[in-house]
């Protein structure tokens, strides 16, 4: 439902003064009475409230595609799993990175998931290059460590 989000907001222009009605929108289309803890909301602001940084980053690795080329959908799979993967400190890198790779298979084009895997494979390679490690994914390093 947050790629949803993302994906309408994108398509409409953006307008952040209606960000709460596309979110509203998409929890009535597709989520009927399900309570999903207030995650929609969290992850599609996190975005938008990241949205240049996330969009700097995207462009960095993804050189041979500009972000308004994309398709819309992939681009919003890739702002939400940036923004999973370098922002939102209770995701793991791999979970960010699984995620957006189905939600490519699922609602992109046939080469999507591999494009989304692609990109933001190279986001966590650097990720990793430079320290910058989110501290969820260092307690998971330490319980394969244990576990193994």
């Amino acid at each position: 439902m947050a790629m949803q989000c993302l994906f309408e907001w994108d398509f409409r222009g953006k307008d952040i003064s209606r960000l709460s009605n596309v979110i509203l929108h998409v929890r009535e289309e597709f989520s009927g009475d399900f309570d999903d803890s207030g995650y929609v909301q969290k992850q599609v602001q996190g975005v938008v409230d990241n949205i240049e940084e996330i969009d700097e980053t995207l462009a960095h690795f993804a050189p041979d595609w500009k972000l308004e080329d994309m398709t819309a959908t992939d681009r919003n799979i890739l702002r939400l799993g940036a923004f999973e993967l370098k922002i939102d400190e209770n995701i793991p890198a791999k979970v960010a990175i699984n995620e957006a790779i189905e939600l490519g298979k699922a609602f992109g084009g046939e080469a999507s998931g591999k494009f989304v895997n692609g990109v933001l494979g190279a986001v966590y390679k650097d990720m990793i290059a430079k320290g910058e490690i989110k501290e969820v994914d260092k307690q998971e390093k330490k319980t394969e460590s244990v576990s193994e």
